[in-house]
């Protein structure tokens, strides 16, 4: 494969969501005013509770078995070392370049998580699909094999994303609430868009001890526990991503009822084709909301240069040269086998620009929206040139 034919591969899916970013600023202006407050926080709801459910859901239970999953565990776990040496990193620069402290939740996300979906979705098939397969093997194979891989990496990061980055981006965030209408069903943020107090926290009745009343053990562990199942860290942990992903991976181990959703001959199969669908408008819409919120960002934005700097040399060089070291120590101690299209998918997760997943909770809570569009649209015309390195260098390491 010609470096050209590589720089074509690797350019396309970065291409793709910068034209959909623009696309997303565009719509935002005044002009058009497609995009407005309330037409990104609805179509962000719309993301949380439908799309990316629905993209999760069919994408595992496509593509996933009880064998596969036994084959590919250590692809999770290589999913969470990524996010742990970003955090750490991420920690390092907000130590040293010091922006809002409001912020810091952002920087560290974006350090942290990266793009798994459609820039795995896109590149791993592209490179399957070339007529000089660098792979080997069938096309059609190395392909469905690939979209194996990024479905279960979108599926741990989106449990990772929404069971730990969700509380530190909350952590840090602004107290950019100004007033609460009289029944306490919207907020209005400082950024003038409203959110829903549906994420909020919610509150819990309480059993309050006056002294002259005692309150059973029963009664106290009746109330604990009904304070644990409607807590706000249980019901993020159990976003609806997460119960699409734990539902997709049911039927994908399941084989009677994966027989029944999936496949030619499969009775159900409109259910799961109907789903499908869906999910196919998780990404662009989300990337949409991304170049919409860039609007603001444009005319100003709380991050300076020095922390874009600064993610952009933690995500295109730190980051995609420890994932070197931590897959040559994974092969040392036989924790991965010799396939090279499976080592490929290990490295190339190191190398990714930022998670969009990280807008979705911005705008959820009003804070951050255009600093992440900023961030991402850096990142973004960076990889154009880093994504296409590593790719190239990866292949030569692992073939």
């Amino acid at each position: 494969m010609d470096i050209f034919r590589l720089f074509i591969i690797s350019l396309m899916p970065v291409l793709k969501v910068l034209l959909v970013i623009i696309a997303g600023l565009i719509l935002a202006t005044q002009r058009f005013d497609l995009l407005g407050c309330d037409a990104r926080r609805h179509l962000n709801n719309m993301v949380f509770y439908v799309f990316y459910p629905a993209l999760i859901g069919c994408s595992l239970a496509d593509t996933m078995t009880l064998e596969g999953l036994a084959d590919l565990w250590f692809l999770p776990v290589n999913v969470l070392i990524t996010c742990v040496i970003g955090s750490i990193l991420g920690w390092i620069l907000v130590i040293v370049t010091k922006p809002p402290r409001h912020l810091w939740g952002l920087v560290i996300s974006c350090t942290s998580a990266a793009n798994l979906g459609n820039m795995l979705l896109i590149i791993l098939p592209a490179l399957c699909e070339e007529k000089n397969n660098p792979f080997g093997g069938v096309a059609s194979t190395c392909s469905a094999n690939g979209k194996a891989y990024a479905s279960l990496s979108l599926a741990i990061q989106i449990i990772y994303i929404w069971s730990v980055l969700y509380f530190l981006l909350r952590m840090y965030a602004n107290n950019e609430v100004k007033e609460t209408n009289s029944n306490n069903s919207i907020i209005v943020a400082a950024n003038g868009c409203t959110r829903d107090v549906l994420h909020d926290p919610v509150g819990l009745p309480q059993i309050h001890n006056d002294g002259n009343q005692k309150v059973s053990t029963t009664v106290k562990f009746k109330q604990l526990f009904m304070k644990i199942m409607r807590s706000e860290s249980l019901r993020k942990i159990f976003a609806p991503a997460t119960i699409a992903a734990i539902v997709g991976f049911l039927i994908g181990i399941a084989t009677p009822i994966r027989k029944t959703f999936i496949g030619d001959n499969a009775p159900l199969r409109v259910i799961y084709s109907a789903t499908e669908l869906i999910g196919n408008a998780g990404i662009p819409s989300i990337t949409l909301i991304v170049g919409a919120n860039l609007l603001k960002g444009l005319s100003g934005s709380g991050v300076g240069p020095s922390v874009i700097i600064g993610i952009l040399i933690i995500r295109n060089i730190f980051l995609p040269i420890s994932g070197i070291g931590v897959i040559k120590a994974a092969k040392h101690l036989s924790l991965v086998d010799e396939d090279s299209f499976y080592l490929f998918t290990l490295l190339i997760q190191y190398a990714l620009p930022p998670a969009m997943n990280i807008g979705t909770i911005s705008q959820m809570l009003g804070s951050g929206e255009s600093e992440f569009s900023m961030i991402m649209l850096w990142n973004y015309i960076v990889a154009i040139l880093t994504l296409t390195f590593w790719i190239a260098f990866y292949m030569w390491l692992v073939i």
